[in-house]
């Protein structure tokens, strides 16, 4: 790992220790309910220890990520779990929550072409067409859409999160059609995110036969 990866892991695990402070103050605070507070808590620290991810797939899977791809999703949970849910712009900026469900299938769809990749082994990336890896990553970006959805799901079933904003902020139910199109509403910005990555890495690999190369996830072996 070089020096600049390590310097802005360093950063934002200092940013992530300062963002569970700001909640623990909150919680004993009773800014929140309890559940609601505690909630919050582990969910920082949950962000915190996913900041180290990509760190210990490496020491411990042998998997390695690109420094792009794990660039990109530092961002994305920087915007999500840290600024989004503990500091809660996902209360205060009311498309915030749209802006997440474009961002993560980008880095996803990154993440489905890496897997190709590492998938095909010895396979030279030319000889493989250009549309596995942009299909792959579609299709992979929409399936982890559907699974976030289950976990804004269960977080609002034991926190009463309301991420999935089923409910007004003074507590009264939507109903009906109503009650779905927050849910609808982020697998369609889903789709759409994890197609303009599909067009941005179409476009940028054209006449470049080894492009998806460099989204490689490696399989470290011992020498």
């Amino acid at each position: 790992m070089n020096g600049n990866y390590q310097r802005i892991q360093r950063i934002f695990t200092v940013f992530g220790f300062l963002v569970l402070a700001y909640s623990v103050w909150e919680f004993f605070r009773g800014v929140y309910p309890q559940s609601q507070g505690l909630m919050f808590i582990v969910q920082a620290i949950m962000g915190i220890l996913l900041i180290f991810v990509p760190t210990y797939s490496k020491k411990l899977l042998k998997i390695q990520l690109p420094n792009a791809t794990v660039y990109f999703y530092w961002f994305f949970l920087l915007i999500s779990v840290f600024m989004g849910t503990i500091l809660h712009l996902i209360e205060i900026v009311s498309f915030w929550d749209k802006i997440l469900h474009a961002v993560s299938p980008m880095v996803l769809t990154a993440v489905g072409y890496g897997l190709i990749c590492m998938l095909l082994k010895e396979t030279p990336v030319t000889k493989v067409s250009p549309w596995l890896f942009l299909l792959m990553g579609f299709a992979f970006a929409g399936l982890c859409g559907v699974f976030w959805e289950f976990w804004e799901f269960i977080c609002d079933s034991i926190g009463g999160m309301n991420l999935q904003r089923y409910a007004t902020l003074d507590g009264t139910l939507f109903v009906g059609r109503e009650a779905l199109m927050d849910t609808m509403g982020d697998l369609f910005i889903n789709t759409i995110g994890a197609a303009v990555m599909g067009v941005i890495a179409f476009f940028q690999g054209r006449g470049k036969p080894a492009y998806f190369e460099s989204y490689r996830i490696k399989k470290i072996t011992k020498s």
